[in-house]
């Protein structure tokens, strides 16, 4: 009798609990989505090799050799030619702004030094701010010179083609040269990162819980009893975290500059309103989660879901060139995808607003967005 009384308590308190799951539809979708997002997200968004990394070929000339040359590297699968600058100038602005990982520069006179078996050198330039994207793809210029050759079919006494490129010794020598972190220091890559992903986290949490909150304390009838408006309780509830977050960026900027040796190379100023901008896109949107959760623990829910691929598709624990298409689409939307560009921008290359403008415009563009949905959002009844 007693066991009877003790299995149909916990019955009750069983079904009890699935008709309120079943109530907060938020908490079920998230247990469902959050594994099936991590499988799909690993099993087909992250690669640790990436392939098709963007190039820049600055060439003096256009031969026969130098196209062989630009062909072979197409065909090692780890670049892609998506720009012909004109100038030094310009490939290395390309390189500043993150357009592309590596410059391909073939001097002037390149062809008519190797038929003289000069050994000319051409040099490639990899953009080493992330190890592990470049890594692969310089280990694969070994093999370029052996390629190119075979391609053309030169010999020194005269091939199929009628030139002189002679077999061996190698005809040309492939000059590798690592930007921005030649000695592939891990920390110089994930320090900069660490200051844009904790800064996503924190202001996320901070105010998707802030309008929940007032609607479980029950101050929400005291705030739309006042003269405000939306837009205007807003920018009341983001300020005081901007200032918070400017703590947390100057806190961990000293720790990567005196512990990891991380170094500043372009503008302060530049880095500070970067990141306030940053800043305040992310507070914009978890703002947004404020208004669509029902209480802290649905806002809670949407943060970590949209924290989650803030995390993997933007390009700090993964290269972002390593993606498929789609994910990169989806990481374009995430402001942290852009923070981490200019970050790393300021502190490695010494980039200056010019070169990071495609990402200004686009965090920009996120905040605004954020910023609309969450007024238009804001309730100014209770229901």
């Amino acid at each position: 009798m007693i066991l009877s009384g003790f299995f149909q308590r916990v019955g009750a308190m069983v079904r009890k609990e699935f008709l309120q799951l079943a109530r907060d539809r938020v908490s079920f979708a998230t247990m469902i989505s959050i594994p099936l997002l991590q499988l799909v997200l690993f099993g087909y968004a992250i690669n640790t090799t990436p392939r098709h990394l963007p190039t820049a070929v600055l060439a003096y000339e256009n031969t026969s050799l130098t196209r062989s040359i630009l062909a072979a590297i197409e065909n090692t699968k780890y670049f892609a030619v998506v720009a012909q600058p004109s100038s030094a100038v310009e490939a290395d602005h390309l390189m500043r702004s993150g357009d592309v990982s590596f410059i391909v520069e073939i001097p002037a006179g390149f062809e008519r030094a190797v038929r003289r078996g000069e050994s000319p050198s051409m040099l490639v330039a990899a953009d080493a701010t992330d190890p592990v994207a470049s890594g692969s793809a310089v280990a694969a210029l070994r093999a370029l010179v052996d390629t190119a050759v075979q391609r053309e079919r030169f010999t020194k006494e005269g091939g199929p083609s009628g030139s002189g490129l002679e077999a061996a010794p190698p005809p040309f020598q492939i000059i590798t040269h690592a930007r921005y972190n030649p000695a592939a220091v891990t920390q110089l890559n994930i320090v900069p990162g660490l200051l844009g992903t904790i800064l996503t986290m924190t202001m996320l949490i901070f105010t998707a819980l802030s309008v929940t909150r007032e609607i479980e304390r029950g101050t929400m009838e005291s705030l739309l009893a006042m003269p405000i408006r939306p837009v205007e309780v807003m920018l009341g509830k983001i300020a005081p975290y901007v200032l918070v977050g400017a703590m947390q960026a100057a806190m961990i900027v000293l720790a990567g500059l005196f512990l990891f040796n991380v170094p500043m190379i372009g503008s302060l100023g530049l880095l500070t309103t970067l990141t306030v901008l940053f800043i305040v896109a992310n507070l914009s949107i978890g703002y947004t989660f404020s208004t669509l959760a029902q209480n802290q623990l649905q806002a809670v829910q949407m943060t970590f879901m949209y924290f989650l691929p803030n995390i993997l598709l933007s390009g700090f624990m993964f290269p972002f060139a390593g993606m498929p298409d789609w994910a990169q689409w989806i990481g374009e939307t995430l402001p942290l995808t852009h923070y981490l560009r200019m970050v790393r921008g300021i502190l490695l290359k010494g980039a200056d607003a010019a070169d990071l403008m495609n990402n200004i415009l686009a965090l920009s563009a996120i905040m605004v967005v954020a910023m609309v949905i969450a007024v238009k959002r804001f309730r100014q009844t209770l229901d």
